[in-house]
C-alpha cells in the first residue's frame, strides 16, 4: 500500500472537490436505494423491521422480542470483565461532569429597558432517538456521548436502536453502559430500517421528536430522508480527521494518530496536512509499514481509506495548510504543532480541535468528557459537537410593566403602521382609551416576582 502525497497548489479543482467531499458523495449515491427501506417501515412495521435485520445483519428476530428485556441487562452486567465496567464508569464520570456545566437555568430573563422583562424558559424535548453504530465494532462510547447529555437535559423518552450481535443480542457494554446512565429502552435494530422505526413508529418502537447519533451512508442517508418530519439535528456520517503538523512533529506519532480514524471504515477520511516535505515522506512511509501488522478487517479499512479518502497533503506554508484545514472543516483536528495556541485562533471550522501530541483522537474519542459526536462532511461549518443544549428546547418569556409599556408604544404604532398592520397599532393606541391601562392587571410583574422570592423568580436568572 502507499500513501498518496498531494501537492495542494499543483493539484486540479475536480481532484480538490473530491477529497472535500469525501464520503459525502457515498451519501448522496445512497439516497434511492433508502427510499424503499423507509417506505416499506413506514407500511408493515416490525415485520418490516426484521426483514431487513434478516436480510442486511443476518440476524433472525422472529422468535425475540425488538425490545431488548431486564434479563439481558443483568446478563451483560455478569458477562462484561471487571476491567471493561471500571473503564466504563471512569469516562461515563467525566462526560457527565463536561456535560452538566451545560445545562442552563430553567428561567433567566433580561431586563432590556426600564419595565421590559425578557427572558427564556428552557425545558426538554419530550422524546429522543439515539442510533448507536454496531456493524463495524462496537460502541459502548457512542451510546455514553449521546445518552449522558439526554439524561441531563432532562429527555423523558430515550430510545436507543442499535444492529444486534449474529445471536440478536446487543452489545454488553451498550447495556451495561445504558443501565448506569439509566435509559433501559434499547431495540436490537440497527440501518436505514432503525432510523425509519423512530422516525415513523412501528408496533414495538414509538416515534420519536428527534433523531440523533452517527451511522454508515445508509444511516445518514435514511436520516436526510426524514428530516421533514423529524429533527435530524447535527449531521453525523462517516469518520474523518485531519492532523495539521509542523517540522517539530515527532513522524511515529502522526502516523499513529492518522490510524486512529482510518480504521473506523472504508468509509472514513484521514489527513495530514503539513508543509514539512520531509515529514510527509517519513510518515507515508511508517504507514505503508505499519499498516501490514494491524488485523482484519481494521487493515482493509485503513487501506481503502488512503485509496480514497485519506492521504497526505503537502502545502507550500501553513498559511496554505490553515487555508485546506478551513475549507475541509474536519469532524476531527489536532494540531500537532510547535506552538498550538498560536494557530488555534486561525482554525475556524472543525468539530473539535486537540492541541499538541499528548491529545491523540482516540483519548478525546473516549475519556476527556468533551463529546466525542461531531459534525461531519464539512456541517462543522455550521454545526456543533452533540451537547446538553440539543435536548433542550427554548421559549420566550415576556413581559412589560406600565413605565415598559409607556416606553413601547410609539415605535410600536409606527413601524406597525409602516408595515401596514393597523390592528397592530391599535393594540396599542386603544389601550389607554379603556382607562388607566396600569390597573388592568394587578398581577405581580417580573420584578416583583423576583425580588419577592415567588416560586417563579426561584430558578430564575437576570443578566
Amino acid at each position: 500500500m502507499q500513501v498518496p502525497i498531494y501537492s495542494w497548489k499543483n493539484l486540479q479543482e475536480a481532484v480538490k472537490h473530491r477529497l472535500l467531499s469525501r464520503a459525502e458523495i457515498e451519501i448522496s449515491d445512497a439516497l434511492e436505494s433508502v427510499k424503499p427501506i423507509l417506505e416499506d417501515v413506514r407500511k408493515r412495521g416490525d415485520a418490516a423491521l426484521r426483514a431487513y435485520t434478516l436480510k442486511f445483519d443476518g440476524v433472525d428476530l422472529e422468535n425475540l422480542p425488538l425490545l431488548v428485556q431486564g434479563e439481558e441487562f443483568a446478563h451483560a452486567d455478569r458477562v462484561l470483565p471487571r476491567e471493561v465496567k471500571e473503564a466504563l464508569e471512569f469516562v461515563i464520570e467525566n462526560v457527565t461532569a463536561f456535560h452538566r456545566n451545560q445545562l442552563p437555568p430553567p428561567l433567566s430573563f433580561t431586563e432590556v429597558r426600564p419595565g421590559v422583562y425578557a427572558g427564556e424558559r428552557a425545558s426538554s424535548i419530550p422524546s429522543v432517538g439515539l442510533y448507536v453504530p454496531r456493524g463495524k465494532g462496537s460502541f459502548p462510547s457512542m451510546l455514553y456521548m449521546l445518552a449522558i447529555p439526554a439524561r441531563i437535559a432532562g429527555v423523558p423518552e430515550i430510545r436507543i436502536v442499535t444492529p444486534p450481535n449474529p445471536d440478536g443480542s446487543v452489545d454488553p457494554a451498550c447495556l451495561y453502559a445504558a443501565e448506569r446512565i439509566g435509559v433501559r429502552e434499547v431495540y436490537r435494530v440497527g440501518g436505514s430500517q432503525g432510523i425509519a422505526a423512530l422516525a415513523y413508529g412501528t408496533e414495538s418502537i414509538q416515534k420519536v421528536g428527534k433523531i440523533l447519533g452517527p451511522g454508515s451512508r445508509y444511516v445518514a442517508a435514511a436520516k436526510r430522508l426524514v428530516s421533514s418530519i423529524v429533527d435530524i439535528g447535527m449531521p453525523a456520517g462517516p469518520s474523518e480527521a485531519i492532523v495539521l503538523a509542523d517540522r517539530k512533529a515527532d513522524p511515529r506519532l502522526v502516523c499513529l494518530d492518522l490510524l486512529i480514524e482510518a480504521e473506523h471504515g472504508s468509509d472514513s477520511a484521514a489527513f495530514l496536512v503539513t508543509p514539512d516535505p520531509s515529514l510527509a515522506e517519513k510518515v507515508a512511509s511508517l504507514i505503508t509499514h505499519r499498516v501490514i501488522s494491524i488485523p482484519e478487517p481494521r487493515r482493509t479499512f485503513i487501506m481503502d481509506v488512503f485509496k480514497h479518502y485519506g492521504g497526505i497533503i503537502l502545502t507550500d506554508t501553513m498559511d496554505d495548510a490553515i487555508e485546506v484545514v478551513n475549507a475541509f472543516a474536519p469532524e476531527h483536528l489536532q494540531l500537532q504543532v510547535e506552538y498550538p495556541f498560536d494557530l488555534l485562533g486561525r482554525i475556524h471550522h472543525a468539530g473539535e480541535i486537540l492541541l499538541g501530541s499528548r491529545t491523540p483522537f482516540s483519548v478525546a474519542n473516549y475519556s476527556t468528557g468533551a463529546n466525542a459526536v461531531l459534525p461531519t462532511g464539512g456541517f462543522a461549518r455550521t454545526f456543533s459537537p452533540v451537547s446538553v443544549r440539543d435536548f433542550l428546547k427554548y421559549t420566550s418569556i415576556v413581559q412589560v410593566t406600565p413605565t415598559g409599556f409607556a416606553s413601547l408604544k410609539k415605535p410600536v404604532q409606527i413601524l406597525a403602521e409602516y408595515e401596514g398592520f393597523p390592528s397592530h397599532a391599535q393594540a396599542v393606541i386603544e389601550r389607554t382609551s379603556f382607562g388607566d391601562y396600569r390597573e388592568v392587571s394587578q398581577a405581580p410583574t417580573i420584578e416583583e416576582n423576583l425580588a419577592g422570592g415567588h416560586p417563579q423568580g426561584d430558578s430564575a436568572s437576570t443578566g
